[in-house]
């Protein structure tokens, strides 16, 4: 049996459940969760905002832990070793996206927390292509976000060829953002912050930013027209883009991580005169995955965390309701 925190209903709160997975599938592990990570996507599922959620629901998706059992086709992991789970649990490993090594791109991709339970639990199952495992180096206490948050954002600089010579803007200094800085640092590019409040403008360049810009000051965004080669948005609310795009140098791009639930509204113009782009991206490929593991390991980058146990989760999403959280919320397994 499996101990999780269930929510029932929209916005509801999470309640402790126990439920029977049945039989683990030969291609699965299982995984004993050490700690999870709470994410914007989290809460988005928790109230049904995307219109796809199903409940009972048992949400969390930045998972770490250790594998508990194999399946009987399982040969490259073995018990006990230390792996992290993700926003998908499964793909086809049949289409021409999974054999092109874009597994994140599968259109039957199954995503942990949807249709499915997920890492609010002391135990979660996936296909084992999905279990990445941990480099020596990296906290495991710490490393849950990454397998959101971190690879969101890390996944787009594999993509497009970011290249250390570049000018890349990051909009949003929160769980992806704080991340973002740090990888596009050690990277090599000059990075500048876009950040709502300058309560935020000294971490922003603890993290890694060699420019802070006020989005809320025009005068700011007027400074920087036509400098940046690349700007991604890690926000979920909808932005003045004609200023973001205006930003951009010829060439450009504007790369959208962030699940902004309005449309976006760019005049064709916006692009056309600079020959600008306008992208998004979801979470990364397993191989994707590794790649930015050993970056991680090798640079020594690592989210920025509070911890609250699993049995208070609900004063978690509280306070991640409130804004309040520097930088993500990890929650750590107490459900003995």
């Amino acid at each position: 049996m499996i101990q999780a925190y269930a929510v029932h209903k929209p916005k509801g709160r999470l309640k402790r459940i126990e439920f029977d997975p049945g039989a683990l599938g030969a291609d699965q592990v299982e995984i004993a969760v050490s700690a999870c990570g709470l994410c914007h996507s989290d809460l988005s599922m928790i109230n049904n905002e995307w219109g796809d959620s199903e409940y009972p629901l048992v949400p969390g998706h930045e998972i770490v832990g250790t594998i508990a059992k194999l399946g009987a086709n399982v040969k490259h992991l073995k018990v006990g070793d230390a792996v992290g789970l993700g926003w998908f649990s499964g793909s086809c490993m049949t289409c021409d996206q999974c054999l092109g090594g874009n597994h994140n791109l599968c259109a039957d991709g199954e995503q942990t927390i949807v249709g499915r339970h997920g890492g609010f639990a002391d135990k979660v199952r996936c296909e084992a292509t999905w279990a990445t495992p941990l480099p020596a180096g990296l906290d495991m206490k710490k490393a849950g976000p990454l397998f959101c948050a971190g690879v969101t954002v890390f996944n787009p600089l594999v993509q497009f060829d970011v290249r250390p010579t570049q000018r890349v803007g990051v909009i949003g200094i929160g769980g992806l953002g704080h991340l973002a800085l740090q990888f596009l640092n050690k990277w090599g590019c000059e990075v500048t912050a876009f950040t709502s409040t300058d309560a935020k403008r000294d971490a922003a360049k603890q993290m890694g930013a060699h420019h802070v810009v006020n989005s809320r000051d025009p005068s700011q965004l007027k400074k920087i027209a036509g400098s940046l080669d690349f700007i991604i948005s890690t926000v979920a609310v909808a932005l003045d883009w004609d200023a973001y795009l205006a930003a951009l140098a010829p060439k450009g791009r504007l790369h959208i991580v962030g699940a902004v639930l309005a449309p976006l509204s760019v005049p064709a113009f916006a692009l056309i005169g600079g020959q600008h782009s306008l992208s998004g991206s979801p979470t990364g490929a397993p191989a994707t995955l590794r790649t930015m593991l050993d970056f991680c390991a090798r640079h020594r980058i690592e989210p920025v965390v509070e911890t609250f146990p699993m049995s208070r989760v609900n004063e978690a999403i509280a306070h991640l309701e409130a804004g309040k959280v520097r930088y993500r919320i990890v929650l750590e397994n107490d459900l003995g």
